[in-house]
């Protein structure tokens, strides 16, 4: 869709101010990926026929029109006063079309002179819901019809508006990157030893700039809905230590810390309630929520109540409320050699070391493996026999024995047993046995003792191929093959009962990256986002990252890596990202840097995790 200066919306692209000198020329709404670029909003011209109306409208939708006053203009009396834009938005692969006027053989002359329909059509690819949660879609046919009268707006004077139009907005693909940024919001994960100190990440959209409905800045929007609290999906798994009703003081549009870097959040008297331990947790969440939001980092939280400061905290002593806080200098990949011992390459930060053996059992090669997982706190590790029969976990510090493995599969393939094994950030292992006869998903409490089966309700008859454990323990990442596709899910992990028996299992599964139709290899790549490999439909590989929630990352798509077999990324996102290739052997991406050799030899490559 197209806006012309001067005639439908106003693009600025990138400035300060409104240019003064040079062409005038036609310009794209939709420029991807550029957040820089603002669209003003333009009322109706005197006399605009119907299909004008309809594109004004398209147009004006993808504006920061402020209430949608502008917007509004395009409709009716009713429609202008009962029409919701906040509620939810729609979003299609493109810009959606228009068609029409839509002709039916009951209309007549008469009728057609003072009302019509137009259709508006396209591929839907994700709908965001009133709590800002994304949901990706495969593309799906959308349709919906927009109903416009002649109505008059003056005496004796009549003009094309909007009668019938459906809340919310719809977007193409480009302009809901442009106007929408995804953001973290954090909660504590329930359930579990310890686990109400560990913070996990909720993604969620927020407006690049100022709302136009709530008429707030993008980190007063964040910290609103992160009062408001978790998304439905999340919700069974966290919980928030704000307590029911807290919200921001009335009148706050804008959040900015100071030049001290302090940053001042008045809050409503129902944070009062709150207790010193939960407020500090409170002040957690927010420094979490808004670290990446502000030009300038935020080192100190401090909330406000009615009466006055009810706390604060810094954003060093915050760190005790990480997720990944276990795995603190963990730097270091592993990978499995040619003679199937684990191996460690020291100091992927400062530039890679020479690979040695680790300590133990699995570095000696007493049974060669041919997959491994180290927990995060690099003390242990668990690895599958190169068979893929048998799982044994192993002190990765000392020279144990090798013990009897904790698991082991009775499938007669190689391919149809034990998955490469994933630890949590609770010191739980994970491993699926995909056995035809007998799948399971098992995980070891601590790492020892009986494997407790886990039961997954959704696969409906898929097979587990693949799993990856996020650092806060409460979500799963699975590679999930049936009918001959393997495509990436990502599961909520419910605990249930008591911590001497508890009742486990993953939940409400639903595709992250449904663009990909044919899915080889995944790792988690920081607190909600994961880097993927595979293919759209008829496409080559591709490496990219995608967030929990299915939402492409605005990091895109990776530099091309040929053949790539497997991928690991570590919990600190400054890290490099490995990959093990058919020809290249290991590689390493650094920040802001192409792909480069590391090794000529290696598999199963992971970071602790």
């Amino acid at each position: 869709m197209t806006a012309l200066l001067g005639c439908g919306v106003v693009v600025l692209a990138g400035c300060g101010s409104m240019p003064v000198t040079g062409d005038v020329k036609a310009v794209d709404a939709s420029q991807p990926g550029d957040s820089q670029v603002q669209v003003y909003a333009v009322a109706p011209r005197d006399g605009a026929p119907p299909g004008e109306i309809v594109d004004g409208f398209l147009e004006s939708m993808t504006s920061d029109d402020p209430a949608f006053a502008t917007t509004r203009k395009y409709l009716s009396t009713d429609a202008r006063r009962t029409w919701q834009p906040g509620g939810s938005t729609t979003v299609l692969a493109q810009a959606p079309n228009r068609s029409g006027p839509l002709l039916h053989d009951e209309d007549n002359r008469a009728t057609r002179d003072r009302e019509t329909t137009f259709t508006l059509t396209g591929d839907k690819v994700a709908t965001v819901d009133a709590q800002s949660s994304y949901q990706p879609l495969a593309p799906t046919a959308y349709a919906q019809t927009l109903h416009l009268v002649l109505e008059q707006v003056a005496e004796g004077k009549k003009e094309w508006r909007i009668d019938v139009v459906p809340d919310g907005l719809v977007l193409g693909q480009s302009d809901f990157k442009r106007l929408y940024r995804s953001v973290n919001k954090y909660y504590y994960a329930s359930g579990g030893t310890n686990s109400r100190s560990t913070l996990v990440a909720d993604p969620v959209y927020v407006r690049n700039r100022t709302d136009p409905v709530t008429r707030m800045d993008t980190a007063t929007q964040t910290v609103r809905t992160l009062l408001a609290g978790p998304t439905n999906w999340l919700r069974p798994v966290v919980d928030s230590r704000f307590p029911t009703g807290t919200a921001l003081r009335k009148g706050v549009t804008a959040l900015a810390p100071d030049d001290q870097n302090v940053l001042r959040v008045p809050l409503n008297k129902k944070a009062e309630s709150a207790g010193r331990s939960a407020c500090r947790m409170m002040a957690a969440q927010v420094l979490f929520t808004l670290r990446d939001l502000t030009s300038a980092r935020v080192e100190r939280v401090e909330l406000e109540g009615g009466e006055g400061r009810l706390c604060a905290l810094d954003a060093d002593d915050a760190l005790e409320f990480s997720a990944d806080r276990g795995s603190e200098g963990a730097d270091s990949p592993y990978f499995i050699n040619e003679k199937g011992q684990v191996e460690r390459i020291p100091g992927a930060i400062d530039g890679i070391g020479t690979p040695e053996p680790v300590t133990g059992p699995l570095g000696a090669g007493i049974v060669p493996m041919g997959s491994v997982g180290v927990a995060r706190d690099e003390e242990r590790a668990a690895a599958v026999s190169s068979s893929g029969q048998h799982l044994y976990v192993s002190s990765v510090e000392t020279e144990d024995e090798l013990a009897d493995p904790l698991v082991t599969s009775k499938a007669k393939k190689a391919a149809d047993r034990l998955s490469p094994p994933s630890w949590d950030g609770r010191g739980d292992l994970w491993v699926a046995d995909r056995d035809p006869a007998g799948p399971r998903l098992l995980r070891l409490a601590g790492g020892t003792g009986e494997p407790q089966e886990v039961r997954v309700p959704g696969l409906d008859g898929a097979r587990i191929e693949e799993l990856r454990m996020s650092a806060d323990g409460v979500r799963i990442a699975l590679l999930l093959t049936k009918d001959g596709r393997t495509t990436l899910n990502i599961g909520r992990v419910e605990r249930r009962g008591s911590s001497v028996a508890p009742e486990i299992s993953v939940e409400d599964l639903r595709q992250a990256a449904p663009q990909l139709t044919d899915v080889s290899a995944i790792s988690w790549s920081g607190r909600s986002r994961l880097v993927v490999v595979g293919k759209e439909e008829g496409g080559v590989q591709q490496v990219r990252y995608v967030q929990a929630d299915g939402s492409t990352s605005g990091s895109g798509a990776l530099p091309g890596v040929n053949q790539v077999e497997s991928v690991a990324a570590a919990d600190d996102e400054q890290l490099p990202l490995m990959a093990e290739t058919v020809g290249d052997g290991i590689v390493k991406l650094s920040p802001g840097d192409n792909w480069q050799t590391v090794l000529k030899e290696g598999k199963a490559l992971v970071y602790p995790g």
